[in-house]
């Protein structure tokens, strides 16, 4: 799946993310399953969503301006050696029986914190290793292969071993990050990051000035600045349709708690087609194209599992959905990376996640309260939210160009 077409450096790091996939999708099952059993209010269940990204209002730019200066392939290895203390922590809280509300959120957000240094070196590290032509090729590989371990390994394994043990998967966890910490420091010199890699200093700056330097770069690109708006708003809409989901499916569509991963493979094969199609797509049709039909049809898809509250159309649902979200952001994050200069491509991610991301708790929280009134209701409106933002921006979206007709700034 990794393509030996595209390099071994690109290979390493496939490889070294398939074990941190691994861990982050036994965490993403855990997490709400575990705070299931603690409480059945609605509001602080979705509070698990919210408090998951609610770092990345505080801790994204930072870690951007982090990455622009140390070897990126030490970020993705401390990273993944905090997250495996959490895990550990997380692990024995749960076999103490110490675990509560409380502490599940404190252990999810100091992972969210180093979540945001794990993700923006994932991100910088694959433009350093590949060339710009191959960039939808590669976010496809990257993209796929956490869907499959995270869904198609990870879900129905750890919600199934709820009912033997839930100490199984999260001691799994623990072990995929390790590993996947370890791995991160075989990788090649070149994914360390220009800045690195070719042995120059870079003169340093007052922390202020970088991050205003991320945000100048997105504020001045008429690409980018619109881009990052449309894209904010359609995350707070499918934030409030899914914060959540895991009761819609449980109590509603009647989805045993055993059989909840099973059921989200559906998210995993829609993913899966997503990511496979989406570099062949934009080859034939053009990335700008692609990305607006992904864009409405992934949000008309959530006000489908709404209007019709079934587990078959709950799973075609999720299904068009996740593949349509999963083009998208193989297709946005080549656009990108196209078009941000490797000096910057840590700030400018960071401050892009920071709105992007930082809106999504205040999301969970709004689709929380909304299912206080009926567990179809944040479909509904949050799907309708994103559907409408997909149309207004439709004719923009339609008109971006490929990642490699992108003229590169200085």
């Amino acid at each position: 799946m990794a393509d030996s077409s595209l390099g071994s450096g690109f290979r390493n790091v496939f490889v070294a993310n398939l074990g941190s996939s691994l861990a982050d999708g036994i965490a993403r099952v855990a997490a709400p399953l575990l705070a299931v059993r603690l409480t059945d209010d609605p509001l602080l269940i979705s509070g698990i969503a919210a408090v998951a990204l609610l770092p990345w209002l505080f801790f994204a730019i930072p870690a951007g301006i982090v990455l622009d200066r140390i070897d990126r392939r030490r970020a993705l290895a401390m990273a993944n050696a905090v997250r495996t203390v959490l895990a550990v922590a997380l692990l024995v809280l749960t076999a103490t029986g110490a675990l509560t509300i409380w502490w599940l959120y404190a252990v999810i957000f100091v992972y969210g914190a180093f979540e945001t240094l794990y993700d923006g070196a994932i991100r910088a590290v694959v433009p350093s290793l590949v060339e710009r032509h191959n960039l939808p090729r590669a976010n496809s590989r990257v993209e796929a292969g956490e869907i499959v371990v995270q869904n198609f390994a990870a879900a129905p394994f750890t919600s199934a071993l709820f009912a033997v043990s839930v100490l199984i998967p999260l001691g799994i966890g623990v072990l995929g990050y390790a590993v996947a910490g370890l791995l991160a420091l075989w990788l090649p010199l070149a994914a360390a990051g220009a800045h690195r890699a070719d042995g120059a200093t870079r003169e340093r700056v007052p922390w202020r000035d970088e991050v205003r330097q991320g945000l100048r770069f997105i504020l001045g690109n008429p690409m980018l600045r619109p881009l990052w708006f449309l894209s904010t708003v359609v995350a707070l809409g499918h934030s409030a349709a899914t914060a959540t989901l895991v009761l819609y499916v449980l109590d509603r569509l009647g989805v045993p708690e055993a059989l909840f991963g099973v059921f989200m493979l559906s998210m995993a094969l829609g993913g899966i087609v997503g990511a496979w199609v989406a570099s062949p797509a934009k080859e034939r049709f053009g990335a700008g194209p692609v990305m607006a039909v992904a864009s409405l049809a992934s949000a008309l898809a959530l006000v489908a599992i709404g209007v019709w509250p079934t587990v078959v159309g709950g799973a075609v649902g999720l299904a068009v959905s996740s593949g349509a979200v999963t083009a998208w952001n193989v297709l946005v994050m080549s656009l990108r990376q196209s078009i941000i200069p490797s000096r910057l491509l840590g700030r400018v991610h960071g401050t892009w996640r920071t709105l992007l991301w930082g809106v999504v708790p205040l999301g969970s929280v709004i689709g929380g309260l909304l299912a206080r009134i009926d567990l179809v209701t944040p479909l509904l409106v949050g799907g309708g939210l994103a559907a409408l933002t997909s149309l207004i921006g439709f004719r923009f979206l339609y008109s971006l160009p490929d990642p490699e007709d992108v003229t590169v700034p200085g």
